[in-house]
């Protein structure tokens, strides 16, 4: 179905350890993309190896499109260091709390901001965060015994995971043990938002986190995709006049632009 595209690539993490990625180049920026590869187990070969992905790091234009073309014939994915217009695929700022990672890309526009953003989101996120991580990896079971609903399940864990909660990942998160003990399931809410204006950069600190945290957004249909996109992509979206008596469980949000 065609539409607007808002984002300059799908943004996904594919393993690469143990398996073969072409690095042509060298220097600086070779060298850069060697140890990425390296950190993340990726067997680092030359152009004529059997692989899938390739980086090109060449500093001359038209050998580094030569290469590109050449890559490309064989249906190999590129990067193309510093030339956005040849890249298959680019490679994020990456902010590294194994095995939470999280990946900010410009989609080329500017590795300088993705680096300025990373820089950020370094001081903001604790050094526990994988601990966290790996932490509710292993209480998976005793999750599924607690809530064996999926919603249910997913409630609860949004709730101890918000600000403030018991397992908020930029606070104290506490014992997961001691929280699946007396852990509830979000009771089922309905708030009504009233935005000041069409525009997704006007929406207050709570606005945006409810929209981040809700079920299913009753939205009167003159209120923007720009902004139904802050909410989660696997929250329901339902345009109407005004939303039921009974909203469903969990957090539903009645959403309206101010007159």
């Amino acid at each position: 179905m065609a539409g607007t595209v808002s984002w300059p690539g799908l943004p996904l993490f594919m393993t690469v350890a143990g398996r073969p990625v072409i690095l042509l180049g060298d220097g600086p920026a070779a060298e850069a993309k060697r140890r990425l590869l390296e950190r993340a187990g990726a067997l680092v070969v030359g152009e004529k190896a059997d692989a899938r992905l390739a980086i090109v790091a060449v500093d001359d234009d038209a050998e580094a499109e030569a290469a590109v073309a050449r890559l490309r014939a064989r249906g190999v994915l590129v990067n193309a260091v510093d030339r956005p217009a040849s890249c298959d695929f680019t490679i994020p700022a990456i902010v590294d709390r194994a095995p939470v990672l999280v990946a900010i890309g410009t989609g080329g526009a500017s590795a300088g901001l993705a680096a300025a953003l990373r820089q950020r989101l370094e001081a903001l996120l604790p050094s526990t965060l994988g601990h966290l991580a790996r932490r509710l990896f292993d209480a998976r079971e005793a999750l599924r015994h607690r809530f064996p609903v999926a919603e249910e399940r997913r409630r609860a864990l949004g709730a101890a995971l918000a600000p403030g909660g018991p397992l908020d990942p930029l606070g104290d998160s506490g014992r997961i043990d001691a929280w699946l003990a007396g852990a509830e399931g979000e009771p089922a809410r309905l708030v009504k938002l009233t935005l000041v204006s069409p525009d997704p950069d006007a929406l207050t600190l709570r606005q945006a986190r409810l929209l981040a945290e809700a079920d299913r957004l009753y939205h009167r249909a003159d209120v923007p995709a720009a902004i139904l996109d802050r909410a989660r992509a696997d929250a329901v979206r339902i345009a109407c006049a005004a939303p039921p008596a009974t909203p469903g469980p969990g957090l539903s949000l009645d959403l309206e632009i101010a007159r």
